[in-house]
């Protein structure tokens, strides 16, 4: 058996030794999030606070099918920031499954884009065809990652004094 550490230097690792948080962990939660992303900028943007989210989202609908998808997502982010030593055992269970939630908003989105192309009729279907090839890539990205795999097996445990 190998080593999974064995192509990680020191500074991959935070102050609990375990290593930190895969870049792709963080892009594939940007995508989920990303109807609160366009949200907190458009609320921010003081000259044109809907123009940036018409562009993203042409219908409306949309954009709050995206803020429910984005929920899970949500609940990642809030794991994420409770995930320390003594955490409560709720964290610590939620956090080994995050890969499913996250693989779950990913198809429910798709899912939603679905429903708005082929039942409303709201976005053309190229739409559709990018949005499917970017959420296969992702959960590829989910299922692929070795890093991922390490940190959702690990969590941070008080370590001794030195």
């Amino acid at each position: 058996m190998t080593n999974p550490y064995k192509h990680y230097s020191i500074e991959d690792f935070d102050s609990f030794d375990c290593l930190k948080l895969s870049k792709r962990f963080y892009l594939i939660l940007l995508f989920v999030l990303r109807g609160y992303i366009i949200w907190l900028i458009s609320v921010t943007n003081m000259r044109d606070r809907v123009g940036l989210m018409e562009w993203v989202y042409p219908e409306i609908d949309l954009f709050f099918l995206s803020l429910f998808s984005g929920t899970l997502g949500l609940f990642v982010v809030l794991v994420i920031s409770l995930r320390r030593p003594d955490a409560p055992s709720w964290i610590q269970k939620s956090w080994r499954h995050c890969r499913k939630f996250l693989v779950t908003a990913l198809l429910f989105d798709l899912f939603i884009n679905t429903a708005a192309v082929l039942y409303w009729q709201l976005l053309p279907l190229s739409w559709l065809v990018g949005q499917s090839l970017i959420v296969l890539a992702l959960i590829g990205l989910c299922f692929t990652s070795e890093r991922l795999t390490i940190n959702l097996t690990e969590f941070p445990h008080k370590l001794p004094e030195k």
